[in-house]
């Protein structure tokens, strides 16, 4: 090796697939908790679904509901789930929690389509229901895929019916329909983003009239007396329900190698179950070890099962009240003296449409967890932006266990951005960076991750969950 060799070894950060030089038995641990995380999104398609898995997750793995727990001690493992929409998780650590505790958080929720208050009407022989989308979505992508229905139905007197049509092979599906290519002359002028619109994005659920000469509306009938038949609901039961139309694909092995994971809401489902299966993995760990399954992210973290609602402090509050050691302003400390992972997804380079990213700060499939020190758009608007002194602590664990990383920013500086929930937790005085796994296709019905990365984000969270300075 000549000594150019050398130098460039020592100096250059150099990036390489994960994949390679991969022991046979790492490489099926890894295929073997992609497994696991692949069951975790088949059963998980809502945000009220995935916290329902993840709760049952934490019982079969000897956490408690906060709320029946008079007394906290290090160890104990406790959660509280807000509204069936967001759950808090916390395993207790054995240092003063004054001194902080650790972090990391991601959202249930994925883009998708939710059914309008009044869904149900009919137009010429056909039942539709019409939705409005749910976050940053290319409309022209959900049509003439299978659909699902998930959610709940809750009647005027508290009555609540869950609804899952599609899912099984026995069930129906749903469509949303579009124009063959030999009339759509006018249609294919649109720009992209008006391919469909918005009030197009209409869900074709039936076509039988109900056979009675005397009424209107006969296909809209024989569909209501379908619901009612089933559900015991009627058309004004849908005003107070929350009905979300989802991608009925699996969750599947991608590739000849299955060396990916195709799914639907990988986006952040993913970041979910690793730091979920993490902190399962977390039994005495120094700092107090918090994940957080948060809501509403895609729609700006707003409500009160989103991020920006005050219930996560209540939960940090009901922790230093168990422990007997509150008092006024000691919360505010404590976030002061913590650090947090803001768990969300990266846009993965996509080769056929390089020129988006500039490659040297770009994340790719295979090469490990993504941060972004900073997100936001074009100048930085709205991101938190890691400082140097945190990049170098997570950086520092990073290689201390031997995990591969890589940091990148989203896309070129005046092509675009996005957000995470990094800055809501920046604010109330956290060190955060965001940590999580690249994606293609990201808000796509149909999402592509690396199987190496989604493990890579597990052994992080992990790593970040047991450090002991």
């Amino acid at each position: 090796m000549s000594e150019g060799t050398e130098l460039q070894k020592a100096l250059f950060n150099n990036k390489k697939n994960g994949w390679e030089s991969l022991e046979e038995g790492k490489k099926q641990e890894i295929y073997d908790y992609c497994n696991s995380y692949m069951d975790f999104l088949n059963n998980g398609k809502t945000e009220r679904e995935i916290v329902k898995e993840a709760k049952y997750i934490a019982d079969t793995n000897g956490f408690v509901d906060i709320n029946s727990v008079n007394s906290l001690k290090a160890g104990d493992k406790v959660y509280y789930v807000n509204r069936e929409k967001s759950m808090y998780l916390a395993v207790i650590g054995y240092d003063n929690i004054e001194n902080g505790i650790s972090v990391i958080g991601a959202h249930a929720d994925s883009p998708r389509l939710d059914l309008k208050p009044n869904p149900l009407y009919e137009d010429d022989g056909f039942a539709f229901f019409k939705t409005q989308y749910y976050g940053g979505i290319k409309k022209y992508q959900w049509t003439t895929i299978p659909l699902a229905i998930h959610g709940v139905i809750v009647k005027k007197d508290g009555e609540k019916i869950e609804v899952s049509i599609g899912e099984k092979e026995s069930d129906p599906v749903f469509v949303i329909t579009d124009l063959l290519p030999h009339l759509a002359q006018e249609q294919m002028q649109r720009k992209l983003s008006e391919g469909i619109k918005g009030e197009e994005l209409n869900i074709l659920i039936g076509s039988i009239p109900y056979n009675d000469n005397d009424v209107s509306e006969k296909v809209k009938l024989n569909i209501l007396n379908l619901l009612n038949k089933k559900y015991g609901i009627n058309e004004a039961d849908f005003l107070s329900a929350e009905l979300e139309i989802v991608p009925a694909f699996k969750a599947r092995s991608l590739g000849f190698d299955e060396s990916m994971v195709a799914a639907y809401g990988q986006d952040d489902k993913i970041c979910v179950y690793t730091s979920l299966s993490a902190l399962m993995n977390t039994n005495n760990p120094k700092k107090t070890a918090v994940c957080l399954i948060a809501d509403k992210e895609e729609i700006g973290s707003m409500g009160n099962t989103g991020m920006m609602s005050q219930t996560f402090d209540t939960f940090i509050s009901e922790i230093l009240n168990k422990l007997g050691v509150n008092r006024p302003n000691l919360i505010d400390k404590v976030y002061s003296n913590s650090k947090m992972l803001s768990a969300d997804v990266d846009a993965g380079t996509d080769p056929t449409f390089a020129s988006v990213v500039e490659k040297n700060n770009a994340a790719y499939l295979g090469r490990g967890v993504g941060l972004n020190k900073y997100t936001g758009g074009r100048g930085k608007g709205g991101s938190s932006d890691a400082n140097a002194e945190f990049v170098a602590y997570i950086r520092n664990m990073l290689e201390t266990n031997n995990i591969a990383y890589q940091i990148s920013e989203l896309g070129k500086v005046d092509i675009g951005g996005g957000g995470t929930i990094a800055y809501i937790l920046a604010n109330k005085g956290m060190d955060v960076i965001d940590c999580g796994v690249p994606v293609l296709s990201m808000h796509a019905p149909y999402e592509v991750t690396s199987k190496y990365d989604v493990y890579s984000a597990f052994e992080t969270y992990k790593a970040f969950f047991n450090l002991e300075v």
